[in-house]
Formats: structure tokens, C-alpha cells, sequence
């Protein structure tokens, strides 16, 4: 990362909450996914920090953020510890960016605080329109499934690496150093209590988040999905068009659940384009075209060459 990102601490009722920040311009918050944290937008801050000030953060209980087994988990709790940390940073407004369950997260920040949120971008958010994981998480939220993801620290690296791959369109993808970024901070005790309490609210979190979506219906946003996301499925993305009027599509073919670190440039610039969009008061145009993501996917940099092109030897 450039030099002029800074990483800090800020201490947020009591709890300390990590995050990073760089660049220059209106606010951008990025909100990681479950088992994510703020390392995994680090080949998109660079980019970012161009036309933003990027703050990256870690959720309580994620990444290098404290753990407190008191804190609700819900999506509106974990929205109104967002709008503390914002309030602590003198944040009045943002653009928000967020993924899979930190999708959601984004979701219901701009449905709870309508005047903190200036514009959405979304990767693949967390819904109750995809039925993708449903046994997965009846399995969870059972005593031998809490069991088995208590041990998921101690499994075997290639395990773990098996289980990353399968959120990639093109597992040849996968970063080198990507796997840290999801499974660090699970080895922090008080972490998979956490995402398990998440997990076993999921289907009201979800109905609870479907009740919030009319109120989105006029906020600007920006949808990015991956055709081969086996976590949060294409389908779903249609429902968010029909609900949120002023929101375009983009789809990276051969692409899976965690765009913006599998094709970094693609999404940096789609996100860039966005960015410097019309302002919230005017209507952008309704969906960017699934040909005009077809030649988004085919504008390649050398830096998705390059990461596409590193080892997955790390796994072993």
C-alpha cells in the first residue's frame, strides 16, 4: 500500500474499533463481509484514494477490532456502532462500500440514517432473495455445526485454502496473501462466537433487511456481482433493481463472490466511474449493460495479470 495510508485505533463506547484511512475527497466507507476484514479491500484503496477519503474499517469482533461478547450482532446494532464511529470521526455523510454480510450491514445504514449515506456500492449484499448457503446455516446453528466451526482455527491452512478458492469464479486467481484476510482474525477467541451469533439470526436478520429495502428505493447505488458467486447468487440481483430505482448493475462474467479481490482493476474502475457519477440529486442512468460488463471484464491491467498469474502454493 502507498505510504499515505495510516492505520488507527478509536475508542467507540467503551470498545476499540481499527480501521485505516487514506487519500483525499468526500468520505468512502468500506465494510467488510463475515469472516472478512479491512485487508481485504487492499488492492482497491490505492485506486480509491484517488477521488476519496477511503476509511477501511474492521467491525467489532472482526479483523484487529476488540472483541466483546456483549455486543448485538444484528444489522441494525452493528449499523448504529457504524454511525458512532462516523460521529467519532467528524463523518456528517459517506459513500458506503460493502460486501456480502457487510453488504447488508451497508443496507441498513442507509435505511436506519438516510442522511449519513450519500451513495451505495454493493458486492453481492447478503439477502433473503437467495436460497445459496441455506443448509449451511441450518447446519451452524446446531450444536455439533458450533462444534465443528469452533475448530475451524486449528484445521489445516489447505483446508481453509480449499474453502477460499470455492468463493472464486477462477480459483488461478486467488491472491498469495489472500487467505490471511479471512482466517487471522479467527483465531482471535471471542471471533466465532461472534459470526455464530450472526448465523443463527440469519433468517430474521435477512426478513428484517427485505422490510428495510423500499425505503432505499431513491438512494443512488451501484450493484457488482460475480456470474459464478456460489455464496450470494446472480438471481438475486434483479430483486435489488425492481427495489432500488436508482441503482445500475455491473456482472463480471467468471467471476465469484469476491469481486473486487479477484479482478481489482475492473471493480476499481467501475467504482471510480460511480464515484464521479451525477450527485445524489440527479438520476444517474437505470443499469449498466451486461455487454457493457462483458467488456469491462476484458479491459485487463497488468495488475489483474499479475495477480491472476501468482501461485496458490501458500495453501499448503
Amino acid at each position: 500500500m502507498a505510504a499515505h495510508v495510516g492505520e488507527a485505533d478509536v475508542l467507540i463506547q467503551g470498545r476499540r474499533m481499527h480501521y485505516l484511512r487514506a487519500g483525499s475527497g468526500p468520505p468512502l466507507l468500506l465494510i467488510h463481509g463475515l469472516v472478512g476484514s479491512l485487508r481485504n479491500w487492499r488492492f482497491n484503496i490505492d485506486s480509491l484514494a484517488e477521488a476519496s477519503t477511503v476509511y477501511a474499517v474492521d467491525l467489532l469482533n472482526m479483523g484487529e477490532s476488540d472483541r466483546d461478547a456483549g455486543f448485538d450482532p444484528t444489522l441494525e446494532a452493528t449499523a448504529d456502532y457504524l454511525v458512532a464511529f462516523m460521529d467519532a470521526l467528524g463523518l456528517a455523510q459517506a459513500d458506503v462500500a460493502g460486501h456480502s454480510h457487510g453488504g447488508a450491514v451497508s443496507l441498513a445504514l442507509a435505511a436506519r440514517y438516510p442522511h449519513r449515506v450519500h451513495r451505495l456500492i454493493l458486492f453481492a449484499p447478503a439477502n433473503s432473495f437467495c436460497d445459496l448457503g441455506r443448509q449451511l446455516i441450518r447446519f451452524y446453528r446446531h450444536d455439533v455445526g458450533g462444534a465443528f466451526a469452533r475448530m475451524i482455527p486449528t484445521l489445516p491452512r489447505w483446508t481453509k485454502a480449499t474453502a477460499l478458492r470455492r468463493m472464486y469464479g477462477d480459483p488461478a486467481r486467488v491472491p498469495a496473501d489472500a487467505l490471511s484476510g479471512y482466517v487471522d482474525g479467527l483465531a482471535v477467541p471471542g471471533t466465532v462466537d461472534h459470526v455464530l451469533r450472526i448465523v443463527r439470526q440469519w433468517g430474521s436478520e435477512m426478513a428484517r433487511l427485505r422490510c428495510m429495502l423500499p425505503a432505499l428505493a431513491n438512494v443512488p447505488a451501484l450493484l457488482i456481482w460475480g456470474d459464478r458467486d456460489r455464496a450470494v447468487g446472480l438471481s438475486s440481483a434483479k430483486h435489488f433493481e425492481r427495489l432500488l430505482h436508482r441503482s445500475s448493475l455491473v456482472i463480471l462474467p467468471g467471476v465469484g463472490h469476491i469481486p473486487f479481490e479477484e479482478m481489482p482493476s475492473a471493480c476499481n474502475r467501475v467504482m471510480l466511474e460511480f464515484l464521479a457519477s451525477p450527485s445524489a440529486s440527479e438520476s444517474p442512468d437505470r443499469t449498466i449493460s451486461r455487454a457493457r460488463a462483458l467488456s469491462v471484464d476484458r479491459i485487463l491491467t497488468r495488475e489483474d495479470t499479475a495477480i491472476a498469474s501468482q501461485p496458490t502454493s501458500f495453501v499448503a
